[in-house]
């Protein structure tokens, strides 16, 4: 197998020329960030959303119960089922969601990122099958995907501070 060779410039090392698929990635790694870093916010405070005040984590409510619940005529229901509203399942799902989403949207630590946020996605694909829509793919899926591209192409160094060199220096903040 061949091995390409690129200069240090054109892999997000120092000020390297962007192209348009840099920027997509980018925008891509932010706007996923979002969405784990919306669904934390939310659930935290019950902003009305997604989690209505009354249930959330702040007022008591359980972030993992209403879809955990809801899993029991699936598949895997029965053990998702007997997860939801344990307290270290609480917690380790929001720990989760806010280090996903501040370490896409910051585009450091993104491949640490890419890979918990994948592991969190695929749980929750598992925990819905069989799917209603599609037999195979879903939301969930998609977005492990770009997960992957994201950690794959070094997203965090466009429109994000991965070219700091604290993270230069560390792959594992890469």
């Amino acid at each position: 197998m061949a091995t390409i060779h690129r200069p240090a410039t054109d892999i997000g090392v120092g000020k390297a020329a962007r192209t348009p698929a840099d920027y997509v990635w980018a925008v891509a790694r932010i706007a996923i960030g979002w969405v784990f870093l919306w669904a934390f916010l939310d659930k935290t405070f019950g902003w009305g959303f997604a989690t209505p005040a009354d249930k959330a984590w702040l007022a008591g409510g359980s972030p993992t119960t209403g879809f955990l619940k809801g899993t029991g005529e699936h598949a895997l229901g029965g053990f998702f089922t007997s997860l939801a509203g344990q307290a270290w399942v609480d917690w380790l799902f929001m720990a989760g969601l806010a280090g996903v989403g501040l370490a896409l949207v910051l585009g450091v630590g993104t491949r640490v990122a890419a890979v918990a946020g994948g592991a969190m996605l695929l749980l929750m694909w598992a925990a819905a099958l069989p799917l209603e829509t599609n037999p195979f793919v879903d939301d969930h899926i998609v977005y492990a995907i770009v997960l992957a591209g994201l950690a794959l192409t070094g997203a965090g160094t466009t429109l994000g501070l991965g070219n700091l060199p604290v993270v230069q220096r560390n792959g594992w903040l890469k």
